[in-house]
């Protein structure tokens, strides 16, 4: 996809003024792909940016869990504004960093920072989520106030680690002959960091969403359990006497013992069972391939394509686009609240 075929510009060593850039042909593929990405990185700003104005605005949102989904767009609006726009001006450049060592230190150090506190502020809120269903009775208000913040702090605190590593000498992120810069490709650093940023999260989403199910199916079958099945045939009771005789016929009579209230939770935990669910897919669909060959890579010396690399980089950076649109298309609040706030501006 971003090879050297589909190049729009190509900065070469020692130029200067009008023979600084040397153009190669234009393709339609190319000025495709370009497009949607620069779409992509807009869309992705804009559409978390919305979100966090309107957490700010709205006071009802300034409690759990919009703290953790504010945490979350806080991530993936540095992703879209730190991030993206210079792996494009890399990717443009035929992967061939010409903006000095600083500037690819602080790129790549914001580069994990964002992405990977953008993947454990996911994992947060399907805890949030997962102990809200399962332990709605001793998970109160105070507590789960107590515990998001925490798991905010612990979030952004693994997250500065492992992105900060390598400015400490555990490998390199920058190679002057390669012109090369990207996330130090040390096997000690590479295994750290993706168990750290990617396996450890992906086991704990994967094990949150299987005993939500496992809740959901119990609760299930609890309601059937509380339910008088009905009878087949007629049932018919007589008054023992000689007088004239009574008959009280029932056909088919059920009974069921459902509260209003557990039906209105219930069907709010089914919604909020489904959106983890689509919230944990999208998550492993975006990410896997690429945290596949940042792990695979430095440990075996493989080397993946470039026009791959890229594939499996973007798709990964997509997820912050994803995330918002995904978690405001299961709350109502949210739809209202976007409604009222552009309603005022006009």
């Amino acid at each position: 996809m971003m090879d050297s075929n589909f190049n729009l510009t190509a900065w070469e060593n020692g130029s200067t003024g009008a023979n600084l850039v040397k153009r190669y042909p234009f393709t339609i593929f190319s000025i495709l792909i370009v497009t949607l990405l620069v779409i992509l990185i807009i869309a992705t700003f804009l559409w978390n940016l919305l979100v966090l104005v309107t957490i700010l605005r709205v006071k009802t949102f300034h409690r759990v869990p919009h703290n953790l989904v504010a945490s979350m767009a806080v991530s993936d609006v540095m992703v879209a504004a730190l991030v993206m726009p210079l792996s494009l001006v890399n990717e443009l450049s035929g992967r061939r960093w010409r903006l000095g060592r600083l500037l690819c230190d602080v790129w790549v150090s914001f580069d994990v920072l964002c992405c990977t506190a953008s993947i454990w502020n996911v994992t947060a809120i399907a805890l949030d989520r997962y102990w809200s269903i399962t332990r709605h009775l001793e998970y109160t208000l105070k507590t789960r106030k107590k515990i998001s913040n925490v798991m905010i702090a612990l979030t952004w605190l693994l997250s500065a680690v492992i992105s900060l590593s390598p400015l400490f000498g555990w490998g390199e992120t920058y190679t002057a002959d390669d012109e090369s810069c990207q996330v130090s490709q040390e096997p000690s650093y590479a295994i750290f960091s993706t168990c750290g940023a990617f396996y450890l999260p992906l086991s704990v989403v994967l094990f949150v969403y299987w005993k939500i199910y496992k809740a959901a199916k119990f609760r299930i079958g609890s309601r059937k359990r509380n339910a008088v099945m009905p009878l087949s045939g007629v049932v018919q009771v007589k008054e023992a006497s000689r007088e004239p005789q009574m008959v009280f016929t029932a056909r088919h009579a059920a009974i069921t013992f459902q509260p209003d209230g557990e039906s209105w939770r219930e069907q709010k935990e089914r919604k909020a069972a489904l959106m983890v669910g689509i919230l944990i897919g999208v998550f492993v669909l975006c990410w896997i391939p690429f945290f596949i060959t940042e792990l695979v890579g430095p440990l075996c010396s493989c080397s993946v394509p470039p026009t791959w690399k890229s594939i499996f980089l973007w798709l990964g950076y997509s997820n912050s686009f994803f995330n918002p649109l995904i978690y405001t298309a299961f709350n109502k609040n949210y739809n209202n609240a976007f409604r009222n706030l552009f309603s005022k501006q006009r």
